[in-house]
């Protein structure tokens, strides 16, 4: 899902000045999409018996499929990775549907390379990217792609990070509720796995003798990542901008919370939302 993360807070309201006018912290009642999960089974996630990826993709699920046009639209999803992201659900409801990633699956409705090597043939009804746009080397060279890939009516749909209010009162927070060293996070610690990106950074962190804002300002050098801030601007210089939310990222990592108790801290102003989810169009 991510891999990525910190430094600058960007205010109490959780909003910098160019966005506040256009943009909104999702409520509380975002924690209800996690019981959304064609794809996993609603059981499934409610129960933590699905891998952290499975739960994120479950949990962004809803506000995807209720920003797209009507089925048989045609989809790309950017990014899908290995699980192949959107697309079993988006087939599953009648879309055309391709993903597009080098560690997509080997089936036909994937393309197993980069977006910018990729060959858009016919103009797409919609773009969707879910946490992939903070890794991509040219973040303009990418976005003019998919606006060059866009029918006139096509709308853009993108889940991020914002790894910038990945503050450490929000790290603290997260750590707390990290799952103990090999254990799953929210599956009852009965399956070992290698430790995820917040347990290393934890590690990190306790073992540099540095500030958090320095030391995960490093590792985000280090990873060449985009910030929400940055992902923002390029995409309101390219596209007309439809909808701005940011709410819950972090819950899919913890052990044993849920959305909408991440929310409630969001809400209660112990740490800041570090999803972004936007929608936007050809203008």
């Amino acid at each position: 899902m991510l891999g990525c993360a910190v430094s600058d807070r960007l205010g109490a309201d959780t909003r910098s000045a160019p966005e506040a006018d256009n943009a909104r912290v999702v409520s509380s009642g975002i924690g209800s999409s996690e019981l959304t999960a064609p794809p996993l089974g609603t059981a499934a996630v409610r129960s933590g018996l699905v891998t952290p990826d499975e739960r994120w993709l479950a949990a962004a699920w809803p506000f995807v499929r209720d920003n797209l046009p009507a089925p048989p639209a045609r989809v790309l999803e950017i990014g899908c990775g290995p699980l192949g992201g959107f697309v079993p659900s988006l087939r599953a409801d009648g879309y055309r549907a391709t993903g597009i990633d080098p560690e997509a699956p080997e089936a036909a409705d994937y393309s197993r390379v980069d977006f910018e090597r990729y060959d858009v043939r016919d103009p797409v009804d919609a773009v969707v990217a879910c946490t992939s746009m903070h890794h991509v080397e040219d973040l303009g060279d990418v976005l003019d792609k998919v606006r060059s890939a866009m029918a006139p009516a096509g709308v853009l749909v993108i889940v991020e990070w914002a790894w910038e209010r990945f503050d450490e009162a929000t790290a603290r927070w997260c750590f707390d509720r990290l799952a103990p060293s090999g254990a799953e996070p929210g599956a009852e610690h009965e399956h070992d796995h290698d430790h995820g990106w917040m347990h290393e950074r934890r590690a990190e962190w306790q073992s540099s003798g540095k500030s958090w804002d320095v030391c995960c300002r490093e590792w985000a050098e280090r990873e060449v990542m985009h910030t929400g801030q940055e992902i923002l601007h390029e995409l309101d210089t390219r596209f007309d901008r439809r909808l701005l939310e940011f709410g819950p990222f972090y819950f899919s990592e913890l052990d044993g919370v849920t959305e909408a108790e991440e929310q409630a801290a969001i809400d209660a102003g112990l740490i800041q939302a570090g999803r972004i989810q936007y929608v936007g169009g050809l203008r």
